[in-house]
């Protein structure tokens, strides 16, 4: 038997930590280069709840080139902290649910986790609600049907089969989305400012009536990543990088450009024009803007285009995520399709037309709790344990990171306390809850979790041979709970694929 066969008959078991889908992925399998991650970046950027941050800014008396600094501003800021956690999956392979067995415990993780994955299948609901809207558009043009509903079905069950066919299908889609993103944008600018002349508006001087911090508007905006700035490595484990880069610049050379350019200036002009919709007809909702200021095959062109930007963002940055917290809670019965799907069904379930009626309340509670958990990684990974990860044992109900029950008390610990504080100020949520995480998480493991529960990649000193794309090899799995590090030369003695993920 091949080292090949040997890898895929070990991939193919199932226990209650393992699932092949959950596996850390090899170099060989990370199929994302620079400009097909940047891509993903620009359709996951496309958030048309991000319309509402730009209309809220303006509306608070904010004028609208201060808001699209702002908001740029907070994009870098949030897109820097991403980078930091990408890091997990360039190097190790490794999910988010996964490795936050290191920091939560291998059960303690899914208090956490599962948090992210309800809000990513949450984020679902409210995309394919608002995509359902502008199919219910096109319907009533070509078909005079109007039942949005019957759209949100249709629309939900298309994005959950593309994404159980895997992240090269996603990629495939997002390099098709993110030039039909830039053409709604473009299209909306100059007809909203047409329309805002006509009024005798100047969209550059329009004058809110409200009092917006700018603090607020920052932060709340840093709030709309907090889910996928901790979640990160559930994209970036697929994302290229070289075998034996040690420099971190070298190693991540292929996040850079979605994380600090595709994103903030992406980001920075949906909120623009958001503003600008709504200076010019008090509405920021794009949808009904291009429903009142289209017709004809133009107002079906551009309804389309919005159902392809909704759906280029949910396959990655909110039903892959969720799916990977699921399967990751019972991997035993939960595989990748099984999840995708449950994770469309969680999401419908959270009613989320409601939710977008009060986004920035949701918006400021789970960002409060998400910052928390992300200042816990940074923690964990940088502070403590300096990159290096034992990761096996994450695997192993009877390994280092089983802490107390499968519970770690530090992470638990400092996770709600700094959530509850940051979600008690919550206007200020990720300022609080990131620092505040980070240092009790920092002082509780010290204090009292590592004195009983050493970590050997801790105790020996941060010895090399707990790092891998640094060194040049990938985790992989043996079976029977074998893990062992390997070079692509030693994995690749036939071409190594997993399709469906």
């Amino acid at each position: 038997m091949t080292m090949t066969e040997k890898i895929r008959e070990a991939e193919t078991e199932r226990t209650g930590l393992l699932e092949e889908s959950i596996l850390p992925t090899l170099l060989e399998q990370r199929p994302l280069g620079l400009v097909g991650y940047a891509w993903i970046w620009v359709g996951i950027a496309v958030i048309i709840a991000t319309y509402s941050l730009g209309a809220a800014g303006v509306g608070g008396g904010v004028p609208l080139a201060t808001v699209i600094l702002v908001i740029m501003l907070a994009n870098i800021a949030i897109g820097a902290f991403m980078v930091l956690t990408a890091d997990i999956g360039t190097e190790h392979g490794l999910s988010f649910a996964v490795y936050l067995r290191a920091p939560f415990g291998i059960y303690g993780t899914h208090l956490p986790a599962l948090s992210r994955g309800l809000i990513a299948a949450m984020w679902f609901g409210i995309q394919t609600y608002l995509g359902a809207l502008a199919l219910n558009g096109i319907g009533q043009y070509f078909l005079s049907f109007d039942n949005w509903v019957v759209w949100y079905a249709v629309f939900g069950i298309v994005q959950v089969a593309n994404t159980a066919m895997g992240i090269k299908s996603v990629e495939r889609l997002a390099s098709l989305a993110a030039p039909a993103i830039i053409a709604i944008s473009i299209w909306m600018y100059y007809t909203l400012e047409g329309v805002a002349s006509t009024k005798g508006v100047n969209i550059w001087t329009f004058e809110g009536t409200g009092e917006m911090s700018l603090l607020v508007l920052f932060i709340a905006n840093m709030g709309f990543w907090s889910t996928l700035a901790i979640d990160i490595p559930n994209l970036t484990r697929f994302v290229k990088t070289d075998a034996g880069a040690k420099g971190f610049v070298k190693r991540n050379k292929n996040i850079f450009l979605a994380q600090l350019v595709a994103l903030p200036v992406t980001q920075a002009l949906i909120a623009g024009i958001g503003g600008v919709s709504f200076i010019a007809t008090g509405n920021w909702n794009p949808v009904e803007v291009i429903q009142g200021q289209g017709e004809g095959l133009s107002l079906v062109v551009l309804l389309a285009l919005v159902v392809l930007a909704q759906w280029s963002t949910n396959n990655s940055a909110n039903l892959i995520p969720s799916a990977l917290t699921f399967i990751n809670l019972a991997p035993r019965v939960i595989n990748y399709k099984a999840g995708v799907a449950l994770a469309g069904v969680a999401g419908t379930l959270c009613f989320p037309w409601e939710i977008l009626n009060n986004l920035f309340v949701f918006l400021g509670y789970y960002g409060a709790f998400l910052s928390a958990i992300g200042g816990i990684m940074v923690a964990d990974y940088y502070i403590l344990r300096k990159r290096r990860l034992n990761v096996p044992d994450l695997f192993k109900t009877d390994g280092q990171f089983r802490y107390s029950g499968g519970f770690n008390p530090a992470g638990l610990i400092a996770w709600i306390v700094a959530g509850g504080i940051a979600a008690w100020f919550s206007q200020y949520a990720f300022i609080i809850g990131f620092p505040l995480g980070l240092a009790l998480y920092t002082l509780l493991m010290k204090t009292i979790v590592l004195p009983g529960n050493p970590q050997a990649e801790i105790s020996s000193g941060y010895a090399d041979e707990f790092l891998a794309t640094s060194e040049g090899v990938s985790w992989v799995y043996l079976g029977k709970g074998r893990f062992q590090r390997m070079s692509p030369a030693q994995t690749r003695d036939e071409a190594i694929s997993r399709e469906d993920l």
